[in-house]
């Protein structure tokens, strides 16, 4: 296996982000203000050498990743690759449910009125298994679910990194603060979302993943 860059980098913001509503495996187009964001985060890194590219396939996360490939100094060399494991968390009955009125469900069972508060009280893989316990059809994804869909991801990725390439994979808010809290080399604060187009760098070495920065802007 190689040791090579990650430059992870969360979609533009979309209809769904603008109304606060959970968006997990549903999709909703990025909104005007959300393309616009993203063309910044395609200006701040066309002169990145990438070696490949990735997204979820999601539609907010493949028109991002697109819009910062044809910007990139290598975009005549590469073509953006859908991956579903890159996907976000899957809400299950809880999609497209105003988001604090859903995690208000989901955490008074456990003596916790939001999604930061769970957090707070019993980590970020908490909030996956209460949404499935709490889902009545139990669809969403807990962690052990949601974990081994991403680390399948990074497996994939492996099979074409080669040692010290940059790779860039768009995907999605609670994805990519998932990927910080199990993976961080610093003290970042998960209980803030990234940003819409924000960069969270992280190397991965032979397997094992490694988080330097998180939720930089790109303008």
């Amino acid at each position: 296996m190689a040791k090579y860059q990650i430059y992870l980098v969360r979609h533009g913001r979309t209809w769904f982000n603008r109304y606060n509503k959970m968006q997990g495996w549903s999709d909703t187009p990025l909104a005007p203000d959300g393309i616009e964001v993203a063309k910044q985060a395609a200006n701040a890194l066309k002169d990145v050498d990438f070696a490949a590219a990735f997204s979820s396939d999601a539609r907010r996360a493949i028109d991002t990743c697109k819009l910062i490939v044809d910007q990139n100094i290598n975009h005549d060399k590469i073509t953006p690759q859908k991956m579903m494991e890159f996907r976000e968390e899957f809400y299950g009955y809880y999609e497209g449910m105003n988001s604090p009125e859903a995690w208000f469900m989901v955490g008074q069972p456990h003596g916790a009125d939001t999604f930061s508060e769970i957090i707070d009280k019993y980590a970020l893989d908490a909030t996956k298994d209460f949404m499935k316990e709490a889902d009545p059809f139990h669809d969403a994804e807990n962690a052990e679910e949601y974990w081994t869909r991403v680390n399948r991801g990074f497996e994939k990725m492996d099979e074409v990194a080669k040692d010290g390439d940059k790779i860039l994979l768009v995907s999605h808010g609670t994805t990519i603060r998932s990927i910080t809290d199990r993976y961080n080399d610093g003290d970042f604060d998960v209980t803030v979302s990234p940003r819409n187009s924000s960069l969270t760098m992280m190397t991965r070495d032979n397997g094992v993943n490694k988080v330097t920065s998180y939720n930089q802007m790109l303008n």
